[in-house]
Parts: C-alpha cells; structure tokens; sequence
C-alpha cells in the first residue's frame, strides 16, 4: 500500500465518520476528532469516565498522522502512519466494527438537475503472505455494474467525490444489472488472478530457509539414537513457522453511485 493510497484511506475514514479535517497537505493530515472516536482509538478510558462522572467539558483529541515523511519539508510532529503500522491496522478494525459495507452516492450541485449517477461495487482487500516472514498488501477494485468494467485503485478515483448517504432528489440513479453478488465474485477472481501472477520467490527463499534451519537441528541430533520429545517438538515448530501461507481479507466495501 503506497503513502498515497494510506493518505486517501484517511480522508475517507475521517469524512465518513465526521471528524474536520484541519489540515491535509498529502504528506500529512490534521483531524479534529469527535467524541465517539476518541473514545474508539485514542485510548483513554479514564479520562472519559471521569469526564462523565463529573459533567465536564469534552475536550477530543486532534490527530496529526504523517503519511510520506520523506516528501515532508515542514517541521510536523505527528505520527507516521504506512501500511501494517499499529494506528492504521485500528482504524481498519474500527472500520469492521463500523461497518463493512456502506452505500453512498455522489454529492451533486443543485443547478445540475439531469445528473445520472451509475452504479459501482468498491471493496478494498488486504493480501497477506505468510511464512517465517509477512507481507502485506492491499488491493483497491471497483467494478462498473452496468458494463462489468472493473477498475484497479478504485479508492484512489473517488478520493476526490464528496460522498454522501441519501441522494439528492434532482437526481437520477441508474438501477443495477449485474447483481452485487455476481459483481463480488468477478473481484474475488481478479484478485485469485493477481496472486496467481505475483512473484512467489518468497515461498522458494522460505523453504530453502526452513530446511537450512532442519538441517542444522538433524546435525545436533544425528548421534542421538532416541530422538528426545524436545526434537520433535522443534521440528514441528519450525515446520509451522516456515510454513507458506496466503490470506485474503476483505477489509470493507460498498456500494458507490457515481457519474
């Protein structure tokens, strides 16, 4: 996931969740949180129990979060924020707790009254590859579901829309043809494809690791007849660690209604 696509992930998440956005120069964003969500990922029980035991004012937190700091030339202080760091795996487990699925549609000027809006599946997966090592990666698609056209960084291309829950009455939606669960499965196998066609060395330089490693524990034990509990104990062990894996998640999605 490149700083870019953490950096519209953010804008999405506040937006949605009506924190202001104070500050946003795409290197770094200044969020003023709501009360819900300080209490949902600042952390700070005590504080909130006292503040309500005793009527007091609320006071939420704001956040800065740096998302490129090599492209940085200001002095921010914040919080550097990248695919697998601790803030933005939270705010992806508030996103679930949140909701997995929403339905949005594209914010249109009152003057335009003849505005049709067509309908897209987004959904935002995260792939993780598993062995002694992890990799993660996330995938942003996006299919047209009138036309089955499917676009790649589907999140990044409405970054920009300002969306919102109820359509506005002047204007039209167009209904959908290919039904959302259809339209689920054709993402479920793009994303198989792109496994399928991604370099998997690492599961090569994984097993050449794993059996250096058991040929160092056979050569501790080679002059040992009964094998103790312990060395298959550790055999296993280290079967299970370098043992290659692959994880699809789907972290959130919905339905978008655009022009």
């Amino acid at each position: 996931m490149y700083p870019q696509q953490v950096h519209s992930y953010l804008q999405k998440f506040f937006q949605e969740n009506n924190c202001d956005i104070i500050n946003d120069n795409n290197y770094y964003i200044t969020v003023q949180l709501t009360i819900d969500m300080d209490k949902k990922i600042m952390n700070r029980p005590y504080y909130w129990q006292y503040l309500e035991s005793t009527n007091g004012v609320p006071n939420p937190a704001q956040l800065t979060l740096i998302t490129d700091q090599n492209k940085l030339d200001e002095d921010i202080k914040g919080e550097i924020v990248h695919f697998g760091s601790p803030r933005l795996n939270q705010l992806f487990r508030v996103t679930k707790g949140l909701g997995a699925f929403v339905q949005m549609f594209e914010k249109i000027d009152k003057m335009e009254t003849r505005a049709i809006l067509t309908p897209w599946l987004g959904v935002n997966y995260k792939v993780t590859y598993y062995s002694d090592q992890t990799k993660e990666i996330l995938y942003s698609l996006g299919i047209n579901l009138m036309t089955g056209v499917i676009q790649e960084g589907f999140q990044e291309s409405i970054s920009d829309l300002v969306m919102e829950e109820f359509m506005s009455e002047t204007v039209f939606h167009l209904p959908y043809i290919i039904k959302p669960i259809r339209a689920l499965e054709r993402l479920d196998a793009v994303i198989e494809n792109i496994i399928q066609q991604d370099d998997h060395t690492w599961e090569e330089e994984a097993t050449e690791r794993w059996r250096k490693d058991l040929r160092v524990l056979e050569h501790f034990y080679e002059e040992v007849i009964d094998k103790p509990e312990c060395y298959e104990m550790e055999k296993k062990a280290m079967e299970e660690q370098y043992k290659v894996r692959i994880k699809v998640e789907v972290i959130n999605g919905g339905l978008f209604y655009k022009k």
